[in-house]
């Protein structure tokens, strides 16, 4: 190329940053020339956050350690999500999902071999926390953080502030050499091809561009609107399109795992950040109204009396038809989401841009690979849709000695017959006691959740047929001891606290002046 190729994002907050820093860590700005144009009274909507691993790999890549990032976004660890009263008709009132670390190559296949057993009607251990690092880490309350000796990889998220996390990875961003303008966006200008050319601005400026990110939320300004990229909803699939917000104290000690407990219409989460505990209820409009839902939004929290205000939010559920149109690619909120029940949207996010930074490489800045690009996205979209449902549609809320569900929306959520395919046909292997590592093997393109996800899971839930009559003896079955193991990762008890100090390998760094 003769002169930059110019990439033109439009809009900030925590996935158009991210987008901004992964390129320029890919290419040079001789190369590529980065531009972000956000809207200066457009605030980024910040909650409190909860992240996959993934987000591990994304600091590493631009070389940012935790000790920088994770004190200024106010950030903690996360070993695992556990569900409170999700099946509580099986038996299980609460089970946890491990992040797997490599660690969990040695028991994994204890856990999928008692998983197989129990499904016979044989009584054995099949709790997913028994069997996982992370599990007995958050049993421990310790941070995922081993030293140096330690001989395995650990694999862990994070909890964090994304209002704070955006504002920081701006100016990372901008010390790399992206340009950032503020300016309010009016109009797409395009060209014969139907490409984009030049964006316009509410002052009249134009900014041209060779290609287009496309993060403004549920607006989608580009794709949708000015595009005109067709959006599929999963509304008939995932109810849930409100949530109700509300910030507490921070916890004295900071748990590793983040909380999601089935309240009557939907879920609430709590998350542990340093300066505060986030908190919301992600419900469905059909089955409880905004006030009904602030109500016991409050009396969850143990805040009825509280005059602090609550902060009400609408969700969209599904994504485009297309996350690469023409010369302009959607992220964040303008491709699509899926409610934050496994905390997959940066997940999400950062795959497309991986996906994105792989096609332009391998067809030299051209739209070749853009049919793959979006066959790849939409898989790992309808993956996690598939695993969030499952949640839903495998709960036995109500559900006592076969009486029915006094709870409208969990019984919907059973009843619903808008099942992808994809999910019926794993759900079948596991009911007929097949292979759920084959069967997610043989799929065209690596699951959004590898096969112990889906086991702890399951397994969590307690969706085994009843025990048969006569048992050999009540047994563990292949139990390896985690505590043993995770005593081995000298990670801190959590009885500090981390905005001072933060436990990096063998040695505390106090800051400042780390």
């Amino acid at each position: 190329m003769d002169k930059p190729w110019r990439i033109l994002i439009l809009g900030g907050g925590t996935a158009g940053w991210m987008a901004a820093n992964l390129f320029a860590k890919q290419w040079p700005r001789e190369q590529v020339q980065i531009t972000l144009i956000e809207a200066p009274e457009i605030p980024i909507v910040g909650v409190g956050e909860g992240s996959t691993p993934s987000l591990k790999r994304f600091f590493k890549t631009l070389d940012i350690p935790e000790r920088q990032w994770m004190l200024e976004c106010q950030a903690t660890y996360k070993t695992n999500i556990r569900f409170v009263d999700w099946s509580p008709a099986s038996g299980v009132s609460d089970y946890s999902h491990p992040f797997y670390s490599q660690p969990d190559v040695f028991n994994e296949r204890a856990f999928f071999t008692n998983c197989r057993t129990r499904r016979l009607g044989l009584d054995v251990v099949t709790e997913p926390e028994r069997f996982f690092v992370n599990g007995e880490l958050a049993r421990q309350g310790k941070a995922p953080v081993a030293p140096k000796s330690f001989p395995f990889h650990m694999e862990y998220g994070y909890h964090f502030d994304s209002q704070l996390l955006g504002r920081y990875l701006a100016r990372v961003a901008a010390a790399r050499g992206v340009v950032h303008r503020q300016a309010t966006f009016a109009q797409v200008l395009r060209n014969n091809a139907g490409d984009i050319s030049a964006l316009q601005t509410r002052a009249g400026d134009v900014i041209y561009g060779d290609f287009f990110i496309d993060c403004t939320g549920f607006s989608s300004l580009l794709m949708q609107q000015g595009l005109g990229v067709p959006f599929r909803s999963y509304a008939q699939q995932l109810f849930n399109d409100s949530a109700v917000v509300m910030p507490s104290a921070a916890a004295q000690h900071f748990p590793v795992e983040t909380r999601s407990t089935a309240l009557t219409a939907g879920w609430c989460w709590h998350i542990p950040l340093m300066h505060r505990s986030g908190n919301g209820y992600v419900y469905s409009s059909q089955f409880i109204s905004k006030d009904q839902a602030e109500a016991e939004f409050r009396a969850h929290l143990g805040v009825s009396d509280s005059a602090q205000a609550c902060r009400h939010l609408q969700m969209r559920v599904g994504q485009l038809e297309q996350h690469w149109a023409y010369n302009c690619v959607g992220l964040g909120l303008s491709q699509g989401f899926i409610e934050p029940l496994e905390a997959t949207a940066l997940h999400l996010v950062q795959l497309t841009i991986e996906a994105l930074i792989d096609a332009l490489d391998q067809h030299q800045f051209t739209c070749g690979g853009r049919e793959q690009f979006n066959r790849t996205v939409n898989n790992h979209f309808e993956g996690v849709r598939d695993y969030i449902l499952a949640h839903y549609k495998l709960n036995t809320r109500g559900l006592v000695n076969g009486a029915g569900d006094s709870a409208g929306y969990w019984r919907a959520n059973r009843d619903n017959k808008h099942m992808p395919e994809s999910l019926l046909q794993l759900l079948d292997v596991w009911f007929r006691c097949g292979d759920l590592e084959e069967e997610l093997a043989q799929r065209k393109i690596k699951p959004a959740f590898n096969a112990a996800s889906w086991h702890c899971l399951l397994a969590g839930y307690g969706a085994f047929p009843p025990l048969a009559p006569n048992q050999p003896g009540q047994g563990k079955g292949d139990l390896y001891r985690e505590c043993e193991v995770a005593n081995f990762v000298e990670g801190c008890a959590l009885n500090f606290p981390l905005h001072k100090t933060l436990l990096v390998n063998d040695r505390k760094l106090t800051e400042p002046g780390v």
